[in-house]
């Protein structure tokens, strides 16, 4: 079995105290055996990597479909805010993507921000994408109440990610800064950020 910590860390107390993992023993194969022997049709299924209710991976059609809204063309910009092009709506776009931009360029060029609100695309260089420090609010923290002085972790920016050695400070009530040992790539807005002590998680909150 994967490990599902990334995307539990918001859980409670009051929840955690009242939830059981009955395969966080076991591995993948032992599943299937067990799920086989018990008769379930899907022992054998495949795994899947993608998120299985969208039809043909198009995450961009199934948002404006449930959403109702339509996310219209805009401005690919450069770092300096020059207009450089025009994209196909901010939806189609992820932080570090180099692939389907149609820019031409002397050097690739790579998603360095999304601003919503002015509906532009920020293309940089790959070096541009790299930051030392993090923000995160929406926080929830589970080994303590709150982070009174510097703290040694491991954070995980996304979900496959191996953790990352980085001191985190908490800066308020709601909000955490995040210094890491060494300059990550591709630190997203919106995306969780998960911190841990060892096994242990500590927390973790949305990156701002």
């Amino acid at each position: 079995t994967k490990d599902q910590s990334y995307v539990l860390f918001s859980l409670t107390q009051n929840q955690l105290a009242m939830t059981l993992f009955p395969l966080g023993g076991l591995k993948k194969a032992e599943v299937r055996r067990v799920a086989e022997e018990n008769g379930f049709i899907n022992a054998g299924k495949h795994e899947s990597q993608d998120i299985c209710f969208v039809k043909n991976n198009d995450y961009a059609g199934f948002i404006e479909m449930y959403t109702g809204k339509r996310f219209d063309s805009g401005s690919f910009v450069d770092m300096g805010d020059n207009v450089i092009g025009g994209h196909k709506g901010i939806i189609r776009y992820t932080i570090g993507q180099r692939r389907g931009l149609g820019i031409s360029s002397k050097e690739p060029l790579f998603v360095c921000d999304i601003v919503p609100k002015q509906n532009k695309v920020v293309l940089g260089l790959e070096s541009d994408l790299f930051s030392r420090t993090a923000e995160a609010s929406e926080i929830n923290l589970i080994t303590c109440d709150r982070i009174e002085s510097a703290m040694r972790v491991k954070a995980k920016l996304r979900y496959r990610q191996k953790e990352q050695p980085a001191t985190v400070f908490q800066t308020s009530d709601d909000r955490l800064h995040i210094e890491f040992d060494s300059p990550q790539r591709a630190i997203t807005k919106g995306q969780s950020i998960v911190l841990y002590d060892d096994e242990y998680v500590v927390g973790g909150g949305t990156i701002v």
